[in-house]
């Protein structure tokens, strides 16, 4: 006879016999913090309330052995505990923590000995070390070195500072002295090169930093002796040798001839002889063949030997292979003697496996989505772990500006040929207030407040960051300007690689013209697709209104009929080829722009416009860091639809700091009878500027100015006729380019060579100077 027991019946003995297991097999609830005494081994100089802050374990809380630890960790990492101890004592209730601390001697005087060249009050605000606080030698090792580079920095670059303890251990307090041997401005009155034929003293000095003092050095602190830089300049110089093939080239300790307060510097090279590559063999090449892993190599049979080569040869054997997913690709290079002066070269492959992608990790993360940082790493799950694209995503992340770190590394699955990509991340601050103020020729005086956030997020209220747009509010206010600007841009649109910015604007100027003030208030979108790495596409569309009033009385008509307001309505696009290596300062490379708008007709407004603008600039990079810059522009605007002129706030105009540089503002072009400027419809112009460097952050320039501004639409002519400038217009000059802790400034003097009747001959100065406090 067969039983079957019902399901339910065996649910219940199943509970059963669970409910019978021993106590001791179910774990047991952590007991609770009941009280926390602090106990003082040695002078009670940090207080209770200090230590409880810095820790986890509370009353109240359950007792953790783990939090322990960390409470540990924590407390020495104050700087101000030199031992701890944390015990836990079972009671009835939970239990008792008793924390057991040896603290740092309190500090009861800081003292600063030998300074006499700058005032001590002045150096004391360079250190953090203060009475009544517990001693800590990382803050004294800080202090010292900031004293020493406040010195330095003042011109003293052979000061010495040291810092002593004075401690009294039975009351538990120390007196810090600050002991500093000032010596004297030493400065730099030659620096020569013996010993040296195979490279000329002009190549030596170009690869080391110190230089001899000139006057042009009261803008900085070259030529000043530093000890430290000469030790680099011995490894500059023996580098530069061994990698033009003197490899047994000797730089010993450059020696210092004393002058009173000046000094002259001799560095003594034993080039010995050049040696050249022998033979170049490569092993464990399988992947591809050695013509395809060698043909982009620097090292070849009969060059000059360079170690830098060779160790670029690797890097780039390394990368190549990093593209096909080897990530544990390694390879090395042996040096043996092929004769005299022949170094014989062996490159070493170990190829490895290749690997795929199988997960992309995100860590760190704590304010930033995971999307906005995938979106910038070029590999993807499934693909081959291409080691360049990694190194190329992480360099995209760090150039977010989002985090203070960015790492990147493999690690292995349980899947054969397959490894996670793990990303690190380590967050910073990107808000910022800005305020300050700034004068130029064109603006006059101008102070400025701003706020911008560069990892903003407009749908994450209350913290709006996290979503990788940026987010903009600056108002300006000045003598002859005022503006008001917010702005929003989205670098991915509906997650796609476009760039939208919207923007909502109000300004208002009165540098324009000398007989009326213009105003502005609209809105803009305005969108940027990137083609290709140096090319660009640009579209938007823009809704303002333009104003013209406080004209002046006494002005022509032609300048009467434009007061009042206009609507206009816009849409404009363009392409970009930019290839220039830096925006900042530009050494090489080229910049080539074309816009066109339409404004009016079907778009609505009062304004029926339609224009273009074609600029290029090319930038070549002369011998001794010298820089040839060309620059053109050509412009059109003309009306359409229902328009009858070109608005006085549309047309062109020349003259000012950015064009023409020996006339005043917009002053270049039509005029009407009273000699103000009234604009043209068709302008081209063209620079030639040489600048060369003169000393660190500051070059010199030369520049040549020519262009004309026509009354007509496409009457690319300069000759004179009714309303016209009056004919071709240049101008010649100099300038200097200083890129100072308070900001850039450009200087420029230009003296008009050809001009209208209504322009003086006389020189100008432009100029403009940015300040930020």
């Amino acid at each position: 006879m067969h039983f079957r027991f019902p399901r339910l019946a065996l649910l219940a003995l199943f509970a059963l016999l669970v409910g019978s297991l021993p106590a001791a097999a179910q774990q047991a609830p952590a007991p609770i913090v009941r009280s926390i005494e602090i106990q003082y081994a040695g002078p009670a100089t940090v207080s209770r309330e200090k230590i409880l802050a810095n820790m986890r374990t509370a009353v109240g809380r359950p007792y953790s052995q783990d939090v322990v630890e960390e409470d540990i960790r924590n407390l020495y990492s104050t700087g101000n505990i030199s031992n701890v101890r944390i015990f836990g004592e079972a009671q009835a209730d939970g239990v008792k923590v008793t924390v057991v601390v040896a603290a740092q001697p309190q500090i009861t005087a800081v003292e600063l000995r030998g300074a006499t060249r700058i005032k001590e009050s002045r150096l004391r605000k360079e250190i953090t070390t203060k009475p009544n606080e517990a001693l800590n030698e990382a803050t004294l090792e800080q202090d010292r070195q900031k004293l020493q580079a406040y010195y330095a920095g003042r011109g003293f670059t052979e000061t010495d500072v040291k810092y002593s303890v004075e401690s009294d251990e039975r009351a538990g307090t120390s007196r810090v002295v600050f002991t500093i041997t000032e010596g004297g401005k030493t400065t730099i009155r030659a620096i020569r090169f013996e010993g040296n034929t195979a490279l000329t003293d002009k190549q030596l000095a170009k690869a080391i930093t110190t230089k001899r003092r000139t006057i042009l050095h009261v803008f900085s602190q070259a030529g000043r002796l530093n000890n430290e830089q000469l030790e680099q300049d011995v490894l500059a110089l023996r580098d530069l040798y061994q990698n033009r093939g003197y490899i047994d080239v000797q730089v010993a300790a450059p020696q210092i001839e004393r002058t009173g307060d000046k000094v002259d510097i001799i560095f003594t090279v034993v080039e010995g002889a050049q040696y050249r590559v022998g033979t170049v063999t490569y092993t464990g090449i399988n992947v591809f063949t050695v013509d395809e892993a060698t043909k982009n190599l620097k090292t070849k049979a009969g060059e000059v030997y360079s170690p830098a080569n060779v160790r670029a040869d690797i890097k780039g054997i390394q990368d190549l292979y990093g593209t096909r997913g080897y990530i544990d690709f390694q390879a090395g290079a042996n040096t043996t003697s092929g004769g005299p002066q022949i170094i014989d070269i062996a490159y070493q492959v170990d190829e490895g496996v290749q690997t795929y992608v199988e997960k992309i990790n995100i860590t760190g993360n704590a304010r930033t989505k995971d999307k906005v940082i995938r979106r910038e790493i070029a590999v993807a799950p499934g693909d081959v772990f291409n080691t360049v694209r990694v190194d190329a995503s992480k360099a995209r992340l760090g150039n977010l500006n989002y985090f203070s770190k960015v790492e990147t590394y493999p690690s292995p699955t349980l899947i054969p040929g397959r490894q996670d990509l793990n990303v690190i991340v380590e967050e910073k601050r990107t808000g910022s207030f800005n305020f300050g103020a700034g004068f130029s020729s064109i603006d006059n005086l101008l102070g400025f407040a701003e706020i911008t956030q560069s990892n903003f997020d407009v749908a994450r209220y209350p913290y709006f960051t996290g979503g990788g747009q940026r987010f903009r509010m600056r108002i300006q206010y000045g003598v002859r300007r005022k503006d008001f600007i917010i702005s929003l841009t989205e670098p991915y649109f509906l997650d796609y690689k476009l760039e939208v910015t919207g923007e909502i604007f109000y300004r208002q100027a009165s540098f324009i013209s000398d007989v009326y003030d213009e105003e502005r208030v609209g809105f803009a979108l305005m969108g940027r697709k990137a083609l290709n790495e140096f090319t660009f596409f640009r579209f938007g569309y823009r809704l303002e209104n333009i104003t013209i009033d406080n004209v002046d009385e006494d002005v022509s008509q032609a300048i009467k009929d434009e007061q009042g307001s206009r609507l206009k309505s816009m849409i404009n696009g363009g392409i970009t080829y930019d290839t220039r290596d830096s925006v900042f300062l530009t050494r090489k490379g080229e910049k080539l722009s074309f816009g066109a708008y339409l404004a009016g007709g079907f778009l609505g407004g009062d304004t029926d416009i339609y224009g273009f603008e074609l600029e290029a600039s090319k930038y070549i990079l002369l011998p001794g860091d010298t820089i040839l810059t060309l620059n053109g522009e050509v412009a059109v605007v003309d009306t359409w639809a229902d328009g009858t002129r070109v608005p006085i706030f549309d047309r062109l105009y020349l003259g000012g700091a950015n064009n023409l540089r020996g006339f005043r503002f917009r002053d270049v072009g039509p005029k009407d009878e009273d000699g103000e400027p009234i604009g043209g419809n068709t302008l081209a112009r063209a620079t030639i500027e040489y600048t060369f460097p003169v000393v660190e952050k500051i070059r010199g320039a030369v520049f040549y100015d020519v262009g004309f501004v026509s009354a007509g639409s496409y009457k690319f002519s300069p000759e004179k006729g009714e309303n016209d400038s009056g004919g071709l217009n240049q101008d010649v000059g100099i300038g200097v380019r200083l890129d100072l802790p308070i900001g850039p400034v450009r200087i420029d003097y230009g003296i008009p060579l050809t001009s209208d009747q209504f322009n003086d001959s006389s020189g100008k100065f432009n100029f403009n100077i940015g300040y930020q406090f």
